[in-house]
């Protein structure tokens, strides 16, 4: 299966960046989200990536210019209809996302692939919401997507091996390096990272170093390019909270239970860089 369009659901940190690596690999989108606002904000989120990378002269501004007449922005689900795959990238709230999906599932023709960049929720589950399961997939890009090589594939239970290759194939496309996981919550990597990133909370919570320092340690220590506090920050406390409630959730463990400090920092709306304020001020 030859993808050419690809529909992006979610105009924000992840659709548009998902969006942007679509574009410059030569691929037409279909950007959508609930209002002209959101899908504005979006295209100039992206615009302003391109921009950059051609102030570094890693593309030209004729290959901005061509990627950005690849991407449409619209309100309207009814535009995803030329797409061979459709990829949500919602906020990660699982009645948000079958709400979506159902959505989609009734408006593309049946032999569209649909996709979810979920990063912790069961895509079996979210398969079992469509009249497709067959052709439904976990795709998981890693913020910032431009940036990031790896994309985690997750078959659910019934995704066929034509569904996994097509979409495979397209990671690869992409310029990304597709690692394909048994469906589990979290999947791989922020199986891993999230309890982390939730132990540094910990660790602040009880006054056991400052954010500095913590994430000082871990850089100097472990050799990670960023801190695990600094690290929030960019993927949104909310999600961090998301992902850890659903691991509390599914797997009924308590050495998964969400940091209350994180669950404050979220109640007042300090939820990282994109509102300015989260472990550190932006």
């Amino acid at each position: 299966m030859s993808i050419t369009t690809v529909g992006i659901i979610g105009a924000g940190t992840m659709g548009n960046g998902i969006a942007q690596v679509c574009a410059t690999s030569g691929i037409h989108v279909v950007m959508v989200d609930i209002s002209e606002a959101a899908v504005a904000k979006g295209i100039a989120a992206l615009t302003g990536s391109l921009e950059r990378l051609v102030k570094k002269e890693k593309i030209t501004p004729a290959d901005r210019d061509a990627a950005l007449a690849r991407i449409k922005g619209s309100t309207n689900y009814e535009d995803l209809k030329s797409s061979q795959l459709v990829i949500e990238a919602a906020t990660e709230n699982h009645d948000l996302k079958v709400k979506i999906l159902k959505q989609i599932d009734a408006i593309v023709p049946a032999d569209v692939i649909i996709a979810s960049n979920t990063s912790s929720i069961s895509i079996t589950k979210l398969a079992a919401m469509t009249s497709r399961p067959d052709r439904f997939i976990g795709m998981h890009f890693f913020n910032p997507v431009p940036m990031m090589a790896l994309v985690e594939i997750i078959r659910g239970l019934q995704t066929s091996d034509a569904t996994h290759e097509a979409v495979q194939s397209m990671a690869k496309a992409l310029g990304k390096t597709p690692v394909t996981v048994k469906n589990s919550p979290g999947f791989v990597v922020n199986r891993i990272l999230v309890p982390m990133i939730n132990e540094a909370f910990f660790v602040l919570y009880e006054g056991l170093a400052t954010p500095e320092d913590i994430d000082a340690g871990m850089k100097l220590g472990c050799n990670q390019p960023i801190g695990p506090l600094a690290l929030a920050d960019m993927v949104g406390l909310d999600v961090c909270l998301a992902v850890m409630e659903v691991y509390l959730s599914e797997f009924g463990d308590s050495k998964y239970r969400p940091c209350p400090l994180l669950r404050e920092m979220v109640a007042a709306g300090r939820l990282g860089r994109k509102t300015g304020r989260g472990v550190y001020q932006y």
